[in-house]
């Protein structure tokens, strides 16, 4: 299936139906007063996050999405039925925003989250409820509202705990296959990796997490060089970023510079994104000897000026691997708890605000 994480749909609601002016007509009873029922409301347009779907393929090629209009009311007491609701499935992780305001309307984070997008119009009244003691014969009605129309803009951004990142070869895609049941493409020439691919990687019984990879950034990315930034938005959600540098990259080409333009290029799409925690992770150390590896490790660190933490790994033979998904996992931990408190400080101040609140009333 072709993987498509941008689309633009355009969806209505259904308008509600008309309110009906009618009068009952029977054999010998005479001036049987009004009887005209109301208009059915319409549908609805309704989004379901479903963890089924991986791509939005569906809305590329169906850009209009309409719901039915509720029926007229009729004589007889007969309200009109109401129009069907439409529910459109998209993979968790979709984003929507408006696309004439830019307004982020909703994030699909979780499996079976329902939001309401466009609500159907409501239904008019028939004569029937404009009856009084001074209004016998009321011909007064009202007609169904419009439904809401948008239009709207859906990006897909994966959920994943790490992200991988880096130059073109610089292995991601082995790494992934290396510590996670992904299985990418690998092949020995540039951009072999053309949408985003993710895996679990299992540290223990009931300790996992979710690692993304994207096609490999190159120098020149914001201005459209190689795939340009179209992938960065997956990994907007991550806690990690691992960078990975070629360690005995081709002759001509100098890691260190490479690491500061991949780094260029992260700070130009996204600033948030930029100052995420972002490991190196310096690959292919298999195929420097034993004895040299400490120092290309410190001179990398030293003509870099980073203090983030450097692993050398092999992702073709699993040296290292293992040591760095462990650290990855205890940094994780680290980060869910660091949540859960900053979640338990906004509960507690919302509490205490509501308190002084309802002392002060």
């Amino acid at each position: 299936m072709k993987f498509i994480d941008e689309a633009t749909i355009e969806i209505a609601a259904g308008a509600g139906g008309n309110g009906c002016a009618s009068f009952r007509r029977e054999k010998f009873i005479p001036k049987g007063g009004p009887d005209g029922g109301d208009g059915g409301r319409g549908g609805s347009v309704w989004l379901v996050a479903d963890r089924n779907i991986n791509t939005l393929i569906d809305f590329r090629y169906a850009r209009k999405h309409q719901a039915k209009s509720g029926e007229h009311g009729r004589g007889a007491d007969c309200y009109g039925a109401g129009g069907s609701d439409i529910e459109l499935r998209v993979p968790v992780g979709t984003v929507i925003t408006d696309a004439e305001t830019g307004a982020k309307l909703v994030d699909m984070i979780a499996h079976g989250q329902r939001a309401l997008l466009a609500r159907g119009g409501r239904g008019g009244l028939g004569n029937l409820h404009f009856k009084s003691s001074i209004n016998r014969t009321p011909r007064q009605f009202t007609k169904g509202e419009p439904g809401e129309r948008r239009k709207l803009n859906m990006e897909l951004r994966v959920l994943a705990d790490v992200g991988l990142l880096g130059l073109p070869n610089a292995g991601k895609s082995t790494l992934i296959r290396a510590v996670s049941n992904a299985r990418p493409k690998v092949a020995d020439y540039p951009f072999t990796t053309l949408h985003p691919h993710l895996g679990v990687v299992r540290i223990g019984p009931e300790q996992s997490f979710v690692i993304a990879d994207i096609p490999g950034l190159i120098e020149g990315a914001a201005e459209g060089a190689g795939l340009g930034h179209q992938f960065l938005r997956h990994l907007s959600r991550t806690d990690l970023l691992l960078h990975l540098v070629d360690c005995m990259p081709s002759e001509g080409e100098d890691p260190v510079r490479g690491a500061r333009a991949i780094a260029g290029e992260l700070r130009k799409y996204d600033e948030k994104l930029y100052r995420k925690p972002r490991w190196f992770v310096l690959n292919k150390i298999d195929l420097v000897p034993a004895g040299e590896r400490e120092t290309l490790i410190e001179a990398f660190r030293r003509r870099l000026r980073t203090k983030a933490p450097i692993f050398p790994v092999s992702a073709a033979t699993g040296e290292g691997c293992r040591e760095l998904m462990s650290a990855v996992a205890r940094f994780l931990v680290t980060q869910r708890a660091r949540h859960e408190s900053d979640a338990g400080d906004v509960d507690a101040r919302f509490s205490e605000g509501a308190e002084h609140a309802k002392d002060g009333a």
